[in-house]
């Protein structure tokens, strides 16, 4: 798209009848909710891995981690696990090599170890329930960015509702993965959050600017922020704009106003923060920060990282696209989410 028709399209006001879509929109949520069911054999499987785990590990603790527990998973049932061991210094390898040797005596299915991987991982599906598991050792700091996302959602349904959405876009739009140079799950949720900050007036606060309730460290990174979220549900009371709204101004604002040249997005400020002050301005290795997500807390880490000019621009004509929808198409409740069909 020309800069000329980016302007254009930037300064076009949201069609009239946005707000008829609501009723749609919000039934394609409730569809994309995992049924109670799921929760339930998720929660079978934590318990009966915490207890064959913690027979040979006195020691560990188990936490979930991820969408599975923040809130934000959509009808998948896998889950994630975070096992600490209190021991920086233990060789995650091992400990993971030797847990796959209990798993499969105890007939779990498809289990393998990958120890090479940045986060060594060991891969298990339960033969009971069909569910898969990923247990990681010591990862503690996503445990934490999961209480952060898991606390923010609490505050307004609108960020469950938005992100539900957009995660299952981007789903089948085949733009949902990381490590194929587009974005993970993870830096969606970001994304809403601070685009729900950034609202006028604003629907969430920024946790991490107000007074401390809750304080750990991860990874040796300081942890803090507000985690009485009970006391802000009527936060963003002021702002009546509906899901259907908001949907539009999501994909308004990443196809026509973000600045991808020299803005980051920042949910620990609530705000925009400049590349150059983060220096994210060059290449460094494979940490290109073409599309610049802070995190939470690892401030150093750009969660956009290794998106590269091809998937980025993938990504931005994905969002022209959404917001084309959004704006002129009779049912955009169905076109949005239609299948991306590769061309041969």
């Amino acid at each position: 798209m020309s800069h000329l028709s980016r302007y254009v399209q930037k300064n076009t006001p949201c069609r009239s009848d946005v707000v008829s879509f609501n009723p749609q929109f919000l039934r394609v949520f409730e569809s994309l909710i995992p049924a109670v069911e799921i929760r339930v054999k998720q929660k079978q499987l934590f318990t009966s891995l915490e207890n064959l785990i913690t027979q040979e590990l006195p020691r560990a603790r188990l936490f979930m981690y991820g969408s599975c527990a923040n809130t934000f998973s959509l009808f998948e049932s896998d889950i994630d696990i975070c096992l600490d061991l209190g021991d920086n210094n233990v060789d995650k390898s091992d400990v993971l090599l030797g847990l796959a040797d209990l798993f499969r005596m105890q007939n779990f299915k498809d289990v393998q170890a990958i120890t090479n991987a940045r986060v060594p991982v060991l891969k298990l599906k339960d033969p009971t329930t069909g569910i898969s598991c990923d247990i990681c050792v010591n990862n503690m700091l996503a445990v934490v960015n999961t209480k952060l996302l898991r606390d923010y959602s609490q505050i307004d349904v609108r960020l469950r509702q938005l992100v539900l959405i957009v995660k299952y876009w981007a789903k089948s739009r085949k733009i949902n993965e990381a490590y194929r140079g587009t974005l993970s799950s993870y830096s969606y949720v970001l994304m809403c959050i601070h685009f729900l900050q950034q609202r006028w007036p604003a629907i969430l606060p920024c946790l991490q600017r107000m007074g401390t309730t809750y304080s750990t460290t991860a990874e040796n990174i300081e942890c803090s922020y507000f985690d009485r979220v009970e006391e802000l549900r009527n936060f963003g009371i002021r702002n009546r704009e509906n899901l259907s709204i908001l949907v539009w101004a999501f994909f308004h604002y990443w196809a026509y106003c973000h600045d991808y040249v020299n803005d980051a997005i920042s949910v620990r400020t609530g705000d925009i923060l400049s590349k150059r002050e983060k220096g994210w301005t060059i290449r460094v290795g494979n940490d290109r920060h073409l599309m610049c997500i802070e995190d939470p807390f690892d401030v150093y880490r750009d969660l956009g990282r290794f998106v590269d000019r091809s998937t980025l621009r993938i990504i931005r004509q994905e969002f022209e696209r959404a917001a084309e929808i959004m704006q002129y198409d009779s049912q955009p409740f169905v076109s949005l989410f239609e299948p991306y069909v590769r061309c041969r």
